[in-house]
């Protein structure tokens, strides 16, 4: 098969033939029909990001495909299903905490770069390997709307956070982060999910104007000042009523400061609920008033990536219509053109705009 491989990080991506995945028991492979490109994804593969990966990969986060081959366990799996590969490989001799790598893009810990050993190509390629259960099965689609169906990456981030919030319907979310990638994702998930109010502060006026309108009056946008009390306020000022819940996507460049302000905007009993990159670049870490939470009985959990269920329920959302992948705009690229398509990414991404790598395109 073809696949865009990274040998060294600052490299240029190669295009290579391997061999062909060799299928086991427990795992699928699939033919690639499109890939997801992050707006970031050139920091990985530079070594910016510091993610732990071990040299030659095939990168790539996530993907759009259809069965190839399928294991002697699979008993619903038929070849030829359309599929979403889940990236989030998780271990399975420990259901209470598993080891986790991201496939293609990274591992968490020492025992996720075991686990990547064996799972470590990512999409970038014209086949992939992946565990069965990574296989989530979305019904059959048109192969033309392959590269919009990878917008359920960008949307699964949020909604693993906002599943770890116990989001409920005619909530008010606000969303710390929202002109950003996922932040805007998490915008359009907490309305198909039934969010009576979304707050949506952010500095960027133009992104702000457009979530309104694309999903109408119940996005509420607040332009932040950079003065903690102030956007404090204002955030608070934009909602209808208390603020139930806070969902932090903002990056690493983000620094505490308005983490800080979005998290206290939370009612009594509120949650918060942190996905953002605070502290992973240096700098300060963010500092959350004891006695603040402790008085107003405020829940504050981290949660990194999302539930293997996510994926399929996600699905559910997107076909019964609330959920529209139509807002995606979509720049496909050929498995040739993989360094392009990732200086394209890093230049032109944002909300809901996605690249994508599809190795059918020649």
């Amino acid at each position: 098969m073809k696949a865009a491989l990274l040998r060294t990080f600052g490299s240029p991506l190669a295009i290579e033939t391997m061999p062909d995945p060799v299928l086991g028991t427990g795992e699928v492979v699939v033919d690639v029909v499109a890939s997801s490109v992050l707006p970031y994804m050139d920091e990985v593969l530079s070594g910016e990001r510091g993610y732990l990966l071990q040299l030659p990969l095939v990168p790539g986060i996530g993907a759009i495909g259809r069965l190839r081959a399928v294991g002697p366990d699979a008993t619903r799996l038929a070849v030829g299903d359309w599929v979403f590969c889940d990236p989030t490989v998780r271990s399975r001799d420990d259901a209470r905490t598993p080891d986790i790598t991201l496939q293609g893009l990274s591992a968490r810990g020492d025992g996720g770069l075991r686990l990547q050993r064996h799972f470590r190509h990512g999409p970038f390629a014209e086949q992939m390997l992946i565990p069965t259960e990574n296989a989530i099965p979305i019904g059959p689609i048109d192969a033309a709307d392959a590269g919009r169906w990878c917008g359920l990456g960008p949307l699964l981030v949020p909604y693993g956070g906002l599943l770890a919030a116990e989001f409920q319907a005619g909530e008010t979310l606000l969303v710390s982060g929202a002109t950003g990638y996922f932040g805007s994702g998490a915008v359009q998930v907490a309305l198909a999910m039934g969010a009576g109010c979304v707050v949506a502060p952010g500095r960027n006026e133009k992104v702000l104007d457009d979530l309104v309108r694309r999903f109408g009056p119940r996005v509420r946008p607040v332009r932040l000042t950079g003065d903690q009390d102030e956007d404090r306020e204002r955030m608070r000022r934009a909602a209808p009523g208390p603020i139930d819940c806070v969902l932090d996507l903002l990056p690493p460049g983000a620094g505490p400061a308005p983490v800080r302000a979005a998290a206290m905007t939370v009612r009594e009993f509120g949650r918060v609920v942190l996905m953002g990159g605070v502290g992973m670049r240096g700098g300060d870490d963010l500092h959350l008033p004891y006695a603040w939470l402790m008085r107003n009985s405020v829940t504050v959990r981290g949660q990194w990536m999302y539930p293997a269920v996510a994926g399929a329920r996600l699905t559910t959302l997107i076909r019964s219509g609330l959920l529209d992948l139509a807002e995606f705009d979509v720049a496909e690229f050929g498995l040739d053109e993989a360094n392009e398509a990732v200086a394209h990414a890093a230049a032109d991404g944002g909300p809901f705009r996605t690249t994508v790598i599809r190795p059918d395109q020649r």
